[in-house]
């Protein structure tokens, strides 16, 4: 390696060899094996010639980039060895357990067989003031913390995940009604009645696409 002691990356050496035709000062591109020469730090290369090392700064430079320069001419037939050390980064991964320190932010879908969890888990409110039509997001929000300034119609939805419940807790001054759309059903096909004023809690747990089921709200919490 190109460093002692324990470091957070791995490493790869890449051996070029260049044999030289003569008067050659600097050695870039493909070496007799074909392999470009190609490295990102020229601390991290060495350089030999006929099996002697050369040194840094002084018998070559790395000042260009992928090229070895400032090279004495070189002799018919001189075998230029030039080692390449790089880095990499291992990206970091849990397979058999362990201890994720500080914030995880996860994209895409994850399957977890098993949690835990050390302290309170909430889950997104989508907080808003609705009149009229109104869409839900379930996508985003498991819940819903609405103030009615009309009455409102909750639509059908395409954002809906088997599975999940929560609640919609709807707040009103007005006396307003809340109707609902062919996706959201309720007990003996009931409907949503409301409380004149206050706020009303109504819990729901989606069972299939299409298939939103409320239950009976809790009315005129204060």
């Amino acid at each position: 390696m190109a460093y002692i002691g324990k470091s957070p990356q791995l490493g790869v050496r890449s051996r070029f060899y260049f044999t030289a035709v003569g008067g050659e000062t600097s050695l870039s591109g493909a070496s007799d094996s074909g392999a470009i020469l190609i490295f990102t730090d020229g601390n991290y290369v060495d350089v030999s010639l006929n099996g002697v090392a050369l040194v840094a700064g002084t018998d070559y430079n790395t000042t260009t980039t992928n090229t070895i320069s400032g090279l004495a001419a070189l002799s018919a037939s001189d075998i230029v060895e030039i080692i390449v050390y790089d880095v990499f980064s291992v990206a970091d991964s849990l397979t058999t357990g362990g201890t994720v320190n500080g914030g995880l932010t996860v994209s895409g879908t994850t399957t977890v067989n098993e949690v835990t969890f050390n302290k309170a888990v909430a889950g997104k409110t989508d907080v808003r003031s609705v009149t009229g039509a109104t869409t839900l997001d379930f996508d985003t929000y498991q819940n819903f913390v609405l103030t009615l300034t009309g009455a409102i119609t909750l639509s059908n939805i395409s954002t809906e995940t088997v599975g999940q419940s929560g609640f919609i807790a709807v707040t009103q001054t007005g006396g307003y009604g809340i109707s609902i759309d062919t996706d959201f059903e309720t007990a003996g096909a009931a409907g949503i009645t409301l409380s004149a004023s206050g706020t009303d809690l109504i819990p729901y747990l989606i069972i299939a696409t299409d298939r939103i089921l409320l239950g009976a709200p809790q009315l005129a919490f204060a």
